[in-house]
């Protein structure tokens, strides 16, 4: 099992945070098996694509709710990290609220 289970959507609320906002956020490890997806489909050419970060964050953004990590940003960057056989992926880590 890569990931912890595949979601479809953000369950949880909305947290209005700007990409100056995570950039703000330190880069931690977070195993890929205790992350939710929050998408069911992947692009195959952005999955191969050795420049899909360079106009974007090199970290993935992981909101944490209700004691569960969600994959908001950075589902290709995990997926090659699976295919390379690293457990873990740097990310932003943001906390909605109190963890359950």
């Amino acid at each position: 099992m890569i990931f912890r289970r595949v979601g479809d959507g953000r369950p949880y609320p909305d947290h209005g945070l700007t990409q100056s906002d995570w950039a703000a956020i330190a880069p931690t490890q977070v195993r890929l098996d205790d992350l939710t997806t929050t998408k069911t489909t992947l692009d195959l050419e952005t999955l191969l694509d050795t420049d899909s970060t360079y106009f974007g964050d090199l970290f993935a953004h992981v909101v944490g709710w209700k004691g569960e990590l969600f994959l908001e940003d950075g589902l290709h960057r995990a997926l090659r990290a699976a295919l390379q056989q690293r457990t873990m992926v740097h990310a932003r880590v943001f906390t909605i609220g109190k963890q359950s």
